[in-house]
């Protein structure tokens, strides 16, 4: 096919690994998958595998041979278009359902983040009251159900901590700032930050504070990002390309070209060089927990 291998590899990986979940779903193997599309097999193994971009309209065939439900299938249909473009922007809107979330996707395959937040604590980290004063804040006019439906898929993500096998590795840095915004008032922001030193007492996640006193220092530059790495299969290559994801205001980025990954690798060492160490970072926390609970 031509221009299989043109453009970000992340939504052509998005996009197979849904396919294949419906395929699953359905219970049909990928050769009566093949049989029922008129396709050949090893074009449903390319399209599951993320080695081809996709027509929107193969999309639909493949959903309505799945029985996919007609929202889903819209919104994989509009991440078909982005499979050939050269980087891409992933809008939440009306025509993405809220449980199509891209990033949760990568965040589950992923086997280490790197991570910079600059004004509030990660999800991964975040207490229920925590979340619950972010997403009610970012829903006005959302019922309390569907906040507290948000709220548990947010939590459900933290899983990945202390999963049984393979638990996922972080390494995070946070600005001082995130200690010190009291997010949800006093208690629930000591409550948070104490969930910050229960957390740096697991093997797989580092947690580094940049303090005001750095100064100027790359993660200003920057702003908040993430980056992700992924296991190793059979062959020692990664099972996903190393993606940088920026989660903005009315879209997420997704970046995975090496240049684009070189310089937040860049930013991000430079981010660590400038925070604090473990201890000095556990005893900074402590101390903002300390404040807010006299």
């Amino acid at each position: 096919m031509t221009g299989e291998i043109t453009g970000s590899t992340v939504p052509r990986r998005q996009l197979g690994r849904h396919l294949r979940e419906l395929r699953n779903q359905c219970r049909l193997t990928v050769k009566a998958a093949a049989a029922k599309l008129e396709w050949s097999e090893p074009k449903i193994w390319r399209i599951e595998t993320g080695q081809t971009s996709l027509r929107s309209l193969d999309v639909e065939a493949m959903c309505k041979v799945y029985g996919a439900p007609a929202d889903l299938a819209e919104a994989l249909m509009g991440l078909a278009k982005e499979t050939k473009g050269r980087g891409w922007w992933h809008a939440y809107g009306d025509v993405i359902p809220e449980s199509f979330d891209l990033y949760i996707g990568l965040e589950e395959a992923a086997a280490h983040l790197s991570q910079y937040s600059s004004e509030l604590v990660p999800g991964l980290f975040q207490t229920e009251d925590y979340a619950r004063t972010l997403i009610r804040e970012d829903n006005p006019g959302v019922d309390s159900e569907e906040i507290e439906r948000r709220v548990h898929v947010r939590i459900a993500r933290q899983a990945l901590l202390t999963r049984v096998t393979s638990p996922i590795t972080l390494k995070v840095a946070l600005n001082e700032a995130v200690l010190r915004r009291p997010v949800g008032g006093r208690e629930v922001m000591a409550a948070q930050l104490e969930r910050l030193l229960q957390l740096v007492e697991l093997p797989n996640v580092n947690i580094r504070v940049v303090h005001y006193g750095a100064g100027l220092h790359h993660g200003l530059m920057s702003g908040p990002f993430t980056t992700l790495d992924f296991p190793t299969n059979g062959n020692g290559q990664p099972t996903e390309p190393r993606t940088v994801y920026v989660d903005g205001f009315t879209g997420d980025l997704y970046l995975d070209k090496p240049n684009e990954i070189e310089r937040y690798d860049t930013a991000f060492q430079a981010i660590w060089a400038s925070a604090l160490d473990d201890k000095d970072t556990q005893t900074l926390i402590y101390k903002a927990v300390k404040e807010l609970r006299q």
